[in-house]
């Protein structure tokens, strides 16, 4: 498995997974969330362009996990993290946070950030297996709270969720 950016060719690939990997949600009662379409095109590329898209490809150069983040209040905010279920169970995920967590550094940033589901156990429990811990309420900064009311807007609230870091 190899990670690297992510290339204009391969964006309509990185949709496929992410149709992919939210069907799963379905058996948990969430179906909006298993239905929701993944960023457009455009988004994916903005994220590209600005070298905050990361691809994990198998050995025939296949794109099976992706990654984007973006700067948020001096951390990497991973924005999305998807594996395609065909290649779950393989570290994909594990690796390419690993990889983002290289490339923060490389810039300066504190750590990893995120937003997460709490009860869904390829959510918040892996990324607590991972060396995430939730925030709590106090320890959110401003940037933070900003996605949150983002999501809640979106409806997401209708589940439990949290926001982590690592580092």
């Amino acid at each position: 498995m190899r990670i690297r950016p992510v290339t204009p060719a391969e964006l309509p690939a990185l949709q496929d997974i992410e149709r992919a990997a939210g069907a799963p949600f379905r058996a948990l009662g969430m179906a909006a969330i298993a239905e929701d379409e993944p960023f457009g095109v455009d988004v994916l590329e903005g994220y590209r362009r600005q070298g905050r898209a990361w691809v994990a490809v198998g050995g025939e150069g296949r794109p099976v996990g992706y990654l984007v983040g973006e700067p948020v209040d001096g951390a990497l905010h991973i924005v999305q993290v998807s594996v395609h279920p065909d290649f779950a169970h393989r570290r994909i995920g594990e690796a390419l946070l690993a990889y983002a967590a290289e490339r923060a550094r490389e810039e300066g940033l504190t750590g990893l950030t995120l937003t997460t589901f709490a009860e869904v156990p390829w959510n918040a429990p892996y990324y607590e297996r991972l060396g995430f811990r939730v925030l709590g309420a106090a320890e959110l900064t401003p940037g933070l709270r900003k996605i949150r009311a983002h999501e809640a807007e979106l409806g997401l609230d209708r589940w439990p969720r949290v926001c982590m870091r690592r580092g």
